[in-house]
C-alpha cells in the first residue's frame, strides 16, 4: 500500500472461493463494498481526525425499475435431466436385443436363412431410426416451448453431437447385449446422471483439477454425453449459445472426437465377439481370406437313388417293413460315409426318416448339431453335399426347422410370423400372401381369425402347429422336426365329457 496525504492507493484481498463454483446457479455476492468503506474511513481519520467518516448503511444502484429474476430451469438442470432422457433408450433397446438371444429367436431366424450381416444391418438401422426420432422429438418439443437450451445452441452442432452419441450407444448395446441384465442397465442410466451431476461437473468447474483426469473420465460414454450437454447448458446460460467457432474454446470438440473413435472400436469389437461366441467361429476367422489355398480333401461321396424308387406308404406302414428298412440302412457298409449315429449313414431324397429312442439317447442333440445349435465334438455330416462344420450358412438356405420348444415372438400374430419367414425365403408379393394363407389353412389356424391373434395367446398345440407352418413355408429341401410325435393329432375320435 502506497498511500499518503495526496494519494489513496489500496489493494484489497478477499476470499472468492465460492464465487464461481457453480456458474449455472444463482448469482453469488461478495461483500467487497464493506471492506472499501472500512479502509476509506481509516484514511479519513488519518487525514482529518476521528470525527469524520463515510456512512455505508447499504449498497444500492441508481434508482431503476424492478428487475424480475428469470431462471432458465432447462439450462440449470439440463445436463442431469437430459442425460437421463437420452440414456433411457439404452435399457429399452437392450431388452429387445437380449430377448431375441434368450428366447433363441435369432438362431431361429438364422436357420431360415437370415445371415449375420443382414441381421446386424437391419437391427442397427431399425433401432438407430427409433433413437434418432426420439431425440429429434425432444429437441423439436423443447424448441417449440421456447427452451433456450435448444433454441440458442446451433441445431447443426446438436444434430452431430446426438447422432454420434446415438451410434456409440447403439454399438455398446450390441457389445453388452449378451452379458448384461436389464436391471443393471437401468442402474447405469441413473448412476451416470447422478455421478455426472455431483461428481463430474464439480471436477469440470474446478480449475485445479488436471485435464488428463477429465479426459480419462470422458472415455466413459455416459460422461462424454454429460460433458456435451453441460457445454450446451453453459453457452445457453450466457445468452449466445454454442456455434461452430466455439468448438475449440469448449470441450465439445474433444467429446466429439472421443465418441467417434469409441463408436468405431465398439462396433468392431461387438461384431467380433458376436461371431466368436454366438456363431462359434474361430477367434482368428478374420484371417481366413489371407490364408493360402491348400489342397482341400475330397468330400465323402453321397450315394443317391432315384426318388421314384423310394416308396413309402405314409398312410399305413407295417411295423415289420420299418424294421427291415432300418436294418437295411445299418447293414449297408461304406467307408465313404462318416458314422453319424450308431452306424446310421444316409437318408435319401423324398424319404421321411424318424429317430426313436429313450430319453437321453441323443435325438435332440443330433438334431441340434444338424441345425447348428451345437457343434459336433468330432466328425461331421453332409447335408445336400455341404459340410455342417464348415458350410452351415449355406445349409440354412435350404432348410426348415420345427424345434422341440416353440420359438415364437409373443407379440406377433401367426400371420406376421409367416410373412416374416416367408420373406426370408425370398417369397414376395402375391405369392407370399397366397403362401401364408395356405399355410394357415393347412395347420387349422385360418378359421375364426386365429392367425391374426398374438402368438402369446395361443395354446400349446396351436403354437406347435404354427411352428410346423413356419418350417414348411418356402418349400425347403429338407425339414428337421424335433419331438414329432407331438404333431400327430388323431382324427375321427369322439371325445365325451
Amino acid at each position: 500500500m502506497s498511500t499518503d496525504k495526496k494519494n489513496f492507493n489500496v489493494t484489497i484481498w478477499y476470499n472468492s472461493t465460492y464465487k464461481d463454483e457453480f456458474s449455472t446457479g444463482p448469482v453469488k455476492l461478495v461483500r467487497v463494498p464493506r471492506s472499501i468503506n472500512l479502509i476509506s474511513n481509516a484514511y479519513l481519520k488519518f487525514l482529518k481526525g476521528p470525527g469524520l467518516r463515510i456512512l455505508c448503511e447499504f449498497v444500492k444502484e441508481v434508482p431503476k425499475h424492478a428487475t424480475r429474476l428469470n431462471t432458465d430451469i432447462a439450462s440449470l438442470l439440463g445436463p442431469l435431466f437430459f442425460t437421463w432422457v437420452v440414456l433411457l433408450l439404452f435399457p429399452v433397446i437392450l431388452t429387445s436385443l437380449v430377448y431375441e438371444k434368450q428366447e433363441r429367436l435369432r438362431i431361429m431366424m438364422k436357420m431360415h436363412g437370415l445371415g449375420d450381416g443382414p441381421y446386424w444391418l437391419i437391427s442397427y438401422a431399425y433401432f438407430l431410426t427409433i433413437s434418432v426420432l426420439y431425440v429429434a422429438s425432444l429437441v423439436i418439443f423443447g424448441s417449440v416451448i421456447g427452451l433456450k437450451y435448444f433454441r440458442l445452441n446451433s441445431y447443426s452442432i446438436q444434430f452431430v453431437f446426438y447422432f454420434i452419441y446415438l451410434n456409440l450407444q447403439m454399438a455398446i448395446r450390441f457389445l453388452v447385449s449378451s452379458n448384461i441384465l436389464k436391471v443393471v442397465a437401468y442402474i447405469l442410466v441413473y448412476g451416470t446422471g447422478l455421478l455426472g451431476s455431483f461428481l463430474f461437473q464439480t471436477m469440470l468447474e474446478n480449475q485445479s483439477f488436471l485435464e488428463e483426469w477429465i479426459f480419462a473420465l470422458e472415455l466413459y460414454p455416459g460422461f462424454s454425453l454429460y460433458r456435451g450437454l453441460y457445454e450446451f447448458s453453459q453457452y445457453a446460460s450466457r445468452g449466445n449459445g454454442m456455434k461452430w467457432q466455439d468448438l475449440s474454446d469448449s470441450g465439445m470438440g474433444e467429446v466429439l472426437c472421443i465418441m467417434s473413435i469409441e463408436w468405431f472400436l465398439a462396433l468392431i469389437i461387438a461384431f467380433y465377439i458376436d461371431q466368436v461366441l454366438s456363431s462359434g467361429k474361430h477367434p482368428f476367422f478374420f484371417l481366413n481370406p489371407f490364408k493360402k489355398s491348400s489342397s482341400i480333401p475330397s468330400k465323402p461321396t453321397v450315394q443317391r437313388v432315384d426318388s421314384k424308387k423310394v416308396s413309402i406308404d405314409m398312410g399305413k406302414i407295417d411295423v415289420s417293413q420299418e424294421r427291415e428298412k432300418v436294418q437295411q440302412l445299418r447293414n449297408e457298409g461304406s467307408a465313404g460315409h462318416a458314422i453319424l449315429c450308431d452306424n446310421l449313414k444316409k437318408v435319401y431324397p423324398g424319404e421321411c426318416f424318424g429317430m426313436l429312442g429313450p430319453n437321453g439317447a441323443g435325438k435332440t442333440s443330433f438334431i441340434s448339431m444338424m441345425t447348428g445349435l451345437l457343434k459336433p465334438s468330432s466328425g461331421t455330416a453332409l447335408v445336400q453335399g455341404l459340410d455342417i462344420c464348415k458350410e452351415m450358412n449355406k445349409v440354412y438356405t435350404s432348410m426348415g426347422v420345427c424345434p422341440q420348444h416353440d420359438l415364437l415372438w409373443e407379440t406377433l400374430t401367426g400371420r406376421e410370423h409367416l410373412l416374416f419367414y416367408g420373406r426370408l425365403k425370398n417369397i414376395k408379393g402375391s405369392a407370399l400372401t397366397q403362401a401364408v394363407e395356405e399355410s394357415l389353412k393347412s395347420v387349422s389356424l385360418f378359421d375364426g381369425g386365429v392367425g391374426d391373434k398374438p402368438a402369446g395367446n395361443y395354446s400349446g398345440g396351436m403354437k406347435k402347429r404354427l411352428s410346423v407352418a413356419i418350417s414348411l413355408i418356402g418349400n425347403p429341401k429338407f425339414i428337421w422336426m424335433s419331438q414329432a410325435q407331438d404333431l400327430i393329432q388323431p382324427r375321427g375320435r369322439t371325445y365325451g365329457m
